[in-house]
């Protein structure tokens, strides 16, 4: 069984967005309320993360998470990966933290986060990390589940979704090509962004999204990386097919 626990499922500003009047942004429902996007992955002694915003601390205190295995990215940008400084507390507990992500991101990574990636002269304080490089149709294996990336873009930029066992994330896509469809074929449950009702350059609509479910099949589908113009969570809900779901932040699911 692995347990997906939702982190985040915000856009790169979150819900409420700071100073906006929006309706969605000014909603009481708690499931309106959304950090910037990242799900906690576990199965027996495993934990991983998928991105490291700059939401990061406060998600590992509100999930009571004391320890983790690695973290995987799926692109280089700020909301996935700007709170990657609050590994620290982890490196203090566990020594080195594994992370996972394609060969630019760790070079940009190196470029935002100089001093962690520092091989001499090295702060006294800084965390410590191993790279593991994942390349496009090459599968490896994290505490014997076997993860495969899944290559996508958003807009122009490469970005990674991973698939563990049944359970796939897939977030930040616009487009995914042919080839790569069906290495998400027989999934249990799916997860994939649903930015809001209108198009965007670079994030599946509403629609885009569920026309790529129905394509895929799995038996179950969450929406996430969802901004206030999608509308509120209650109310979407509703206009749902009934095995897609609009995933919330604190949102638990098992994929037995």
């Amino acid at each position: 069984m692995i347990t997906v626990t939702f982190l985040g499922t915000g856009t790169s500003q979150g819900i409420p967005i700071i100073g906006s009047d929006h309706p969605v942004c000014l909603s009481t429902d708690s499931r309106d309320k959304r950090l910037r996007v990242s799900v906690l992955i576990s199965w027996k002694d495993a934990t991983y993360v998928i991105d490291c915003g700059p939401d990061f601390r406060q998600q590992m205190l509100r999930a009571n998470c004391n320890y983790i295995d690695g973290i995987l990215f799926t692109h280089e940008h700020a909301d996935h990966t700007a709170g990657l400084d609050d590994i620290r507390p982890f490196y203090f507990r566990q020594g080195d933290i594994d992370m996972y992500a394609h060969k630019r991101v760790f070079g940009e990574l190196q470029r935002r986060f100089d001093y962690i990636f520092a091989t001499e002269n090295k702060y006294p304080g800084a965390p410590g990390v191993i790279q593991h490089e994942v390349i496009n149709h090459e599968s490896f294996t994290l505490k014997g589940v076997t993860v495969t990336p899944i290559n996508a873009f958003h807009y122009k930029l490469q970005v990674f979704g991973y698939r563990f066992n049944d359970f796939a994330y897939l977030t930040d896509v616009k487009t995914v090509e042919s080839a790569e469809r069906p290495k998400l074929k027989g999934l249990k449950v799916l997860v994939i962004n649903a930015l809001r009702i209108q198009e965007h350059i670079s994030h599946f609509s509403l629609e885009e999204a569920l026309e790529f479910i129905e394509e895929i099949q799995p038996e179950k589908a969450y929406l996430t990386h969802i901004s206030h113009l999608l509308g509120f969570h209650e109310e979407v809900s509703k206009t749902l097919p009934k095995n897609v779901f609009l995933a919330y932040d604190t949102l638990t699911i098992n994929v037995i």
